[in-house]
């Protein structure tokens, strides 16, 4: 770490807890401790000190268009102009409201708020509130944002730094959670057969990214679907990471499942505060001040965030064969970092679904917690340093997805083999 990112991190450590303003952005699971980075042009970051680095974390994932588009960089000036915040309705929410709607079919209503957490808190209310029921039903190692019922045997930061539960949880509620490995389609049928009728929600991230990429199994969502629709529970994709990266209609179109509520972030926001939670009329009716269900949020749907949504998916739509062109990217980050480790000896695993993918170390297979929970993290731990000598910024967790945007080009995806090879070759 440079002179400046030291400086800066002894600073922000005497008045932000460890330094940072979220735990996945510390490095404690690689060692050393965070890079601060003062600016991003296309799929390049720049650090406090100056050092450029091709960026494969983009800002976890909201970066499909790379860093600082035009266009988007334009819609969040002239919006701000304009006024930044209203509290009060306005027009472009509407416009993105109706994107979203459009864009996926399962969803007839939207909300805007203005963090995934929000989302998946809300769905779960909604859930609750719609059944009658208490119970919901998580995945081991799937993360939805820092919800009391929802840390619970939780990935992301959780999982990266050794965290299974939080404290201030209260017992009562973690135990209305109910836990799966992800991807046991025959462990989901049998608690539903036992505790059908207590459960109100099930909550599933459709492509894990929080415990690293792992594609669901076949016939895993499927079965979701048919044992809510059996008990009368709703089914929540959280879609936060996979809304609009893994298909224009997000891993449910791609997959062909359709759940009753979604949530999703990230991308939706282009770069800024946003998220939205969605689905079924008869749900999203349910919602104050129309029905019962509380939920609000003062900068929820702000001008900035919603023009930068809003220029980010149109940047998307105007791009010729825009998720062809990111499939093909990042079959060029995969097929890179197999022959990286092929030609190492090296043991380790890639998964990769569309733009978004993981190379664990010490595994040949991570398909559920009990897989990747296996993996060397001291391995990847010098990966990740090695890769940051050579001028590319990964993840700094074993758990976690690295995102290729349209902004990197084949020459980039050659860099990145190039400079795996060279580190593992001296690892």
């Amino acid at each position: 770490m440079g002179q400046n990112s030291e400086k800066l991190f002894r600073e922000a450590a005497q008045v932000i807890p460890g330094g940072v303003n979220s735990p996945v952005r510390s490095w404690r699971a690689v060692g050393g401790d965070p890079l601060f980075i003062q600016r991003g042009r296309g799929a390049e970051v720049i650090d406090a000190d100056g050092r450029p680095y091709l960026d494969f974390v983009a800002s976890w994932g909201p970066l499909i268009l790379g860093h600082a588009p035009p266009a988007v960089v334009a819609a969040i000036g002239d919006r701000a102009k304009a006024g930044t915040s209203f509290g009060a309705p306005t027009a472009i929410e509407i416009e993105l409201a109706r994107m979203l709607v459009d864009a996926i079919p399962s969803l007839e209503q939207v909300r805007l708020v203005s963090s995934g957490t929000e989302a998946t808190m809300t769905a779960l209310r909604l859930a609750r509130a719609a059944t009658g029921r208490d119970a919901i039903v998580k995945f081991v190692g799937c993360y939805h944002g820092h919800v009391d019922a929802l840390l619970v045997r939780a990935g992301s930061g959780v999982l990266t730094l050794g965290v299974p539960d939080s404290p201030g949880v209260p017992a009562a509620l973690a135990g209305l959670t109910l836990l799966v490995d992800y991807n046991d389609t025959e462990a989901v049928r049998r608690l539903f057969r036992e505790r059908g009728p207590e459960i109100a929600a099930v909550i599933v991230e459709p492509v894990a990214g929080n415990m690293g990429v792992i594609p669901p199994a076949p016939g895993f969502l499927e079965a979701l679907r048919e044992e809510t629709t059996r008990v009368g529970a709703v089914l929540i994709f959280d879609e936060v990471i996979t809304g609009f990266r893994l298909g224009w209609a997000g891993a449910q179109g791609r997959y062909g499942v359709t759940p009753d509520l979604t949530c999703l972030g990230k991308i939706v926001g282009g770069g800024l505060p946003l998220a939205a939670f969605g689905g079924r009329r008869d749900l999203m009716q349910r919602l104050a001040p129309v029905g019962p269900v509380y939920q609000a949020g003062t900068l929820s749907g702000n001008p900035l965030a919603v023009a930068a949504g809003l220029a980010t998916l149109k940047g998307i739509r105007d791009v010729a064969r825009a998720y062809d062109r990111l499939e093909e990217l990042g079959a060029l980050a995969e097929s890179g970092f197999r022959k990286a480790l092929a030609a190492a000896g090296v043991r380790g695993c890639v998964q990769r679904v569309g733009s978004m993918l993981t190379l664990f170390f010490g595994i040949d297979e991570a398909r559920d917690y009990p897989t990747v929970s296996k993996a060397d993290t001291a391995a990847f731990g010098r990966f990740f340093r090695g890769m940051l000598d050579e001028g590319i910024y990964l993840p700094p967790s074993q758990f976690e997805a690295m995102f290729v945007s349209l902004a990197h080009r084949e020459a980039d995806l050659d860099r990145l083999a190039v400079a795996a090879r060279r580190v593992l070759a001296g690892g």
